[in-house]
């Protein structure tokens, strides 16, 4: 890291704050191994130890961010003529430190706690379809986390708050604004599409497909993207989810040995994550500037891989000869066939993970209107099966039968994770944004997926969003990348023309 911009006395100050960040940063992805390890390869009875263990390191990755040095660091620095880069490096501790030392180390170790202990119960009440054994670890976790808010700013809608910690740069309101539009948007869009006199058949409708074919064709799959397999790995789950760093990026996912679709769009989702991981700057790791631009970019990675690649007629006419020799049930099936499979538009559907392109986004206004409800007392937590299903009839035409179909689909409360679901449709946004430009800067971008050709786009992606790291807010991040603002324009004309052509409206 450059200091020759550094003001007399400042220099000391900035190298010992990076290097002090650099221990965060540790134990922080030793945490994070730690967590993959427990939802992938941790023993079903190693959750107390596991509890302590990330608790230890929660308190201790609390305890180092809050000295009084990086305090004085910040200080000294404050005034300092730093570069861009330099400056992007203390904005964004300062901005760690000033929320951290808002909260008591022993709410830090209690969430922590909490948590660790909520996801075997999660797991299990989801097998069992029990929500009222899951139920009194929410409302402690809620409790948690609104006492975290409090100690943050006790003058802010707590959701707000708590939305901070995902999205910091795009503001709640921002976030309202864009899942009103999508809602306002796509409720129209889907109505047209269900009234349309046209059917999609799922040619792999009856047939069973066995996980280990499946994971075989996830893997070739993950190849032919570029996955990097000296720095990163495959597993299952019972919840997808990626994990790790520009060194060590991994991804699960999970079968259904019914529905082959669905594990195929998780993995590719998932690789979405683990490339922009994987694309990180290396030189900068253990630096605010190695590390990703929170939740609405990380999720505009992923959504751009699943749905604008994943998705496409091109991607399908590349490994529709694959699919065909994996699954031997679906020997007939053409590109087209497995493209308008892919795409096809199923309201009905309760699982948000396994949702189309379109009833995805209700998916998510349902939850986080649940989120916001439960965090400011508007709503109990045991009235959440009932309101669940309420608002799906409501939204989607359908109503859960179980509580495993419905408000226990999710890994998130057993994380504490509250205020996370927005970005989900705010990376969509971005995706189609983002994915724009890359198609008006790159060469017949749909030919080059159509030939399995991924470079280009690597690439792109890698110099217009990953190699940054955190240097830019969100919102500059975008212009830098685009030109222009955030706009949710591109992902509502993608969408209404994709699915205008596809159901001939």
């Amino acid at each position: 890291m450059a200091t020759e911009s550094v003001t007399e006395g400042a220099p000391d100050a900035f190298e010992d704050l990076a290097e002090h960040y650099r221990r965060i940063t540790g134990l922080e992805d030793a945490a994070g191994v730690l967590r993959w390890d427990q939802q992938v390869t941790m023993p079903e009875g190693g959750t107390p130890a596991r509890s302590l263990e990330l608790s230890t390191l929660s308190g201790l990755q609390h305890e180092l961010l809050t000295e009084e040095d990086v305090g004085d660091w910040l200080h000294e620095l404050a005034d300092a003529d730093l570069d861009p880069p330099e400056a992007a490096v203390v904005r964004e501790i300062r901005r760690e430190y000033d929320r951290a030392t808002q909260v008591p180390r022993r709410l830090v170790e209690a969430i922590s706690t909490k948590t660790s202990d909520a996801l075997p119960v999660w797991e299990q009440a989801k097998a069992d379809d029990d929500w009222d054994a899951f139920a009194p670890h929410v409302e402690e976790l809620i409790g948690l986390k609104r006492e975290y808010a409090e100690h943050i700013d006790p003058d802010r809608d707590p959701y707000a708050v708590l939305f901070d910690d995902y999205e910091p740069y795009l503001d709640l309101d921002t976030a309202e604004r864009v899942l009103g539009r999508l809602r306002d948007a796509l409720v129209p869009l889907i109505d047209e599409v269900s009234a349309a006199d046209v059917e999609i058949e799922n040619p792999f409708s009856g047939g069973t497909y066995p996980a280990d074919d499946q994971e075989a064709l996830s893997r070739s799959l993950l190849s032919s993207l570029g996955f990097d397999w000296e720095r990163g790995r495959l597993d299952t789950s019972s919840h997808p989810f990626t994990s790790g760093n520009q060194f060590d990026s991994r991804i699960t996912t999970r079968f259904d040995e019914s529905e082959p679709i669905s594990a195929l769009l998780s993995t590719i989702h998932e690789f979405g994550h683990a490339t922009y991981a994987l694309g990180l700057p290396q030189d900068q790791y253990g630096s605010p500037l190695g590390d990703d631009r929170d939740l609405t970019v990380h999720e505009s990675q992923s959504r751009l891989w699943e749905n604008h690649v994943g998705r496409s007629r091109a991607f399908w006419e590349l490994v529709a000869p694959e699919v065909r020799s994996q699954f031997d049930a679906a020997p007939t099936a053409s590109a087209e066939d497995l493209y308008r499979a892919t795409n096809r538009i199923y309201p009905d559907n309760l699982i948000r993970v396994e949702a189309d392109e379109l009833t995805y986004h209700l998916h998510i206004v349902l939850r986080f209107e649940l989120e916001r409800d439960l965090i400011a007392g508007d709503l109990d937590v045991a009235e959440v099966p009932a309101v669940w299903n309420e608002k799906m009839e409501e939204y989607l035409g359908v109503r859960p039968e179980t509580d495993t179909e419905g408000c226990l689909q999710d890994i998130h409360w057993s994380h504490g994770s509250f205020g996370y679901f927005p970005t989900y449709s705010l990376g969509s946004v971005l995706a189609a944004q983002l994915y724009h430009h890359a198609a008006a800067d790159l060469d017949d971008l749909e030919g080059q997926i159509r030939a399995g050709e991924f470079d280009a786009l690597h690439e792109w992606l890698t110099r217009h969003v990953h190699r940054h790291g955190r240097q830019y807010t969100t919102p500059d991040l975008i212009v830098e990348a685009t030109g222009e603002a955030y706009t949710a324009d591109y992902f509502i004309e993608y969408a209404e023309e994709k699915f205008g052509a596809l159901y001939g409206l």
